[in-house]
């Protein structure tokens, strides 16, 4: 590791007052340290929030508040988030091991940076990383990187399930700005496509500190999420699906699903849901909705497989979701499946 400077913040004014481009907060630290004995991250400054009031959820009329110092573990365990919000908690639970969730934090979570190989191999280009250096993973091993929203510069993937399932619940993003002010962001605004800045992954401006994720009030249906793997633990998504969606006699009254593992951040398309409401999920509709979807895909032999497992999954949530608010199913709302 690089030399560096270490504070406890005793509050968030005390915490952005602080802090500056350099700089990092630090909470459960379960991607940031291992970045920085990587030399991949190389802060000049610890900041240490972990002893802020940012450790609460708070059910609202309107919705949910969630404090970004809740562990995966609280939220994925809490019996309401469970109850109204299940494609969160079924994220959650497949993200990492018992140990990490235990750690990690939910506004630390949505920043965690991608795994593409050769962001990690230090000796290696990535333009992520060292912005100018070029991208080897285009031409070399990318199986498990995006192929919707690359650009020249980069094909590293979104990494969070958290995200995909925030971003299918239209989540905001409480910060803390350096001069004291707040500002709510729209997930749907608050990641940068790569472009040719792909170390810029954020909205957020230097010192900007979440302090809480809002969701809006539940909106029922049946809410899944799948996601897969190499491999049954511990091992980030070559795709997944975040879904709800809310059936009327047999027929789709409302999707919305975002995609995971494919993309350079969560990955939604209100077009294509648009396309799926009012259908019975024939295959047609998916299809056309499948196409919409990946008509800018950017494929090659190691990726072809991802578009197959996009549509299986979006193919299994509808019919889940037919099939649990049939007639004789004595379920009709969110599942853990």
């Amino acid at each position: 590791m690089k030399q560096f400077t270490y504070a406890r913040a005793g509050s968030l004014l005390e915490a952005t007052n602080q802090a500056d481009a350099q700089s990092r907060f630090i909470a459960g630290g379960t991607n940031l340290l291992d970045l920085m004995k990587l030399e991949i991250e190389q802060p000049t400054r610890l900041i240490d929030i972990a002893n802020l009031p940012l450790r609460y959820i708070e059910f609202m009329p309107n919705g949910v508040k969630i404090g970004a110092l809740v562990s995966n573990s609280e939220l994925a365990a809490d019996p309401v988030i469970r109850q109204d919000y299940p494609v969160l908690a079924r994220a959650l639970l497949s993200g990492a091991s018992g140990q990490l969730r235990n750690m990690a934090t939910t506004g630390g979570n949505l920043l965690q940076r991608t795994r593409c190989y050769y962001f990690y191999q230090p000796d290696s280009p990535c333009n992520k990383r060292n912005p100018g250096s070029g991208c080897p993973a285009r031409q070399g091993q990318h199986r498990n990187l995006a192929i919707l929203g690359v650009s020249e510069d980069c094909i590293a993937n979104h990494p969070s399930d958290m995200a995909v399932a925030m971003r299918v619940l239209d989540a905001s993003i409480e910060t803390q700005q350096t001069d004291g002010t707040w500002r709510q962001i729209p997930i749907a605004d608050f990641y940068r496509l790569p472009g040719n800045t792909p170390h810029i992954e954020t909205v957020l401006q230097p010192g900007e500190l979440i302090t809480a994720i809002h969701i809006p009030k539940p909106v029922g249906g049946v809410q899944s999420y799948d996601k897969v793997r190499d491999r049954a633990s511990y091992a980030f998504a070559l795709v997944s699906l975040a879904a709800v969606i809310q059936v009327q006699n047999g027929q789709i009254e409302n999707i919305q699903f975002a995609f995971g593992g494919v993309g350079t951040q969560p990955w939604r398309n209100h077009e294509a849901e648009a396309l799926l409401q009012g259908t019975h999920g024939e295959h047609e509709h998916i299809e056309a909705a499948m196409q919409l979807i990946l008509q800018e895909a950017v494929l090659d032999e190691q990726t072809a497989f991802k578009p197959l497992l996009m549509r299986r999954l979006l193919k299994h949530a509808i019919e889940r979701a037919l099939r649990l608010n049939a007639p004789s199913s004595p379920v009709s709302c969110g599942v853990l499946s």
